[in-house]
């Protein structure tokens, strides 16, 4: 394999996605003010340089309420899985979250003209039963859903909402000019929740200080702009498929470095999870009655 600029760009973006779990399980600072320090300081270092190199383009007034929304959503999204992280395991996680692909489908389904395949709803049924293998059928069978269980969820589904209103909205506005904006919603949004919530801005160590920095430059702003770049360049089926080896580099540097059990249950589920969401970008359409048939 030819390892093109798209290529190189993929996968610095997804080395720099996998290392953010680990920094949020640190625990250096409260998961909504490390979410929001993650968009503030990724939107003080990149305005400047889009106003002085005139890179930032002004959309119309739906495309910028459009690119805010995509802003709130993309925080809403962080905040929450920045919850799950510190009250589970950076591993469980970053591979419920990664259900996002299955909840895009499901949104597809109901709200776009294109419908999904029979090879989503196959895909989507193997991804749930490697969930459901993950986290325990035990967990299940008790309806034991606790609160990181449901903010890793949630995380998948906020993301997948933001992938749909994203890809409208990038059709129309470039990618810095969008994420100048959304990043400008996110911090807004997120400084008044952690406000009226109560959440400490200050009184970190100065660990915690570098930690918020490496957050906003190599998780936000390194990753990102070279994921889309990535898309920009690449099929947006194999950029998606391959984000999804972010949860297994996820999964070995909390092994490393944060000493998390990984279980025989939990790889297998993971493996199973991983699987389904594969199929969901199959291109052929699986038919089980051609597949019996051939082993008859």
């Amino acid at each position: 394999m030819k390892l093109t600029k798209p290529r190189l760009a993929l996968i610095c973006g997804i080395l720099c996605i996998s290392i953010f779990p680990i920094l949020v399980k640190l625990r250096l600072t409260p998961g909504l003010i490390s979410a929001f320090y993650r968009m503030f300081f990724a939107v003080i270092l990149l305005l400047p340089y889009v106003l002085l190199t005139k890179n930032f383009k002004l959309p119309t007034l739906k495309f910028t309420f459009l690119a805010a929304l995509c802003g709130i959503l993309f925080a809403s999204d962080v905040a929450v899985w920045n919850i799950a992280i510190q009250e589970s395991s950076a591993t469980q996680a970053s591979l419920l979250t990664n259900l996002s692909p299955v909840w895009v489908g499901v949104g597809s389904f109901f709200f776009l003209k294109t419908k999904p395949a029979t090879n989503f709803w196959i895909g989507t049924i193997v991804a749930l039963f490697g969930m459901i293998t993950l986290v325990g059928f035990g967990f299940f069978i008790d309806l034991n859903f606790d609160q990181a269980f449901l903010f890793a969820v949630l995380s998948g589904i906020l993301y997948s909402i933001y992938l749909l209103v994203s890809k409208n909205v990038l059709s129309v506005v470039d990618v810095l000019s969008f994420m100048t904006i959304s990043l400008m919603a996110s911090s807004i949004y997120l400084g008044i929740l952690c406000y009226s919530l109560n959440e400490p801005f200050t009184g970190f160590s100065n660990t915690g200080w570098i930690v918020l920095v490496l957050q906003a430059v190599i998780c936000q702003l390194c990753a990102w702009l070279s994921i889309s770049y990535a898309t920009q360049h690449m099929r947006a089926t194999r950029v998606s498929l391959s984000l999804l080896s972010q949860a297994v580099i996820t999964s070995i540097l909390a092994w490393l470095f944060l000493e998390e059990k990984i279980t025989l249950q939990m790889v297998f589920g993971g493996i199973i999870l991983l699987f389904g969401i594969r199929i969901t970008f199959y291109d052929k359409t699986i038919s089980l009655k051609r597949l019996f048939s051939k082993n008859q």
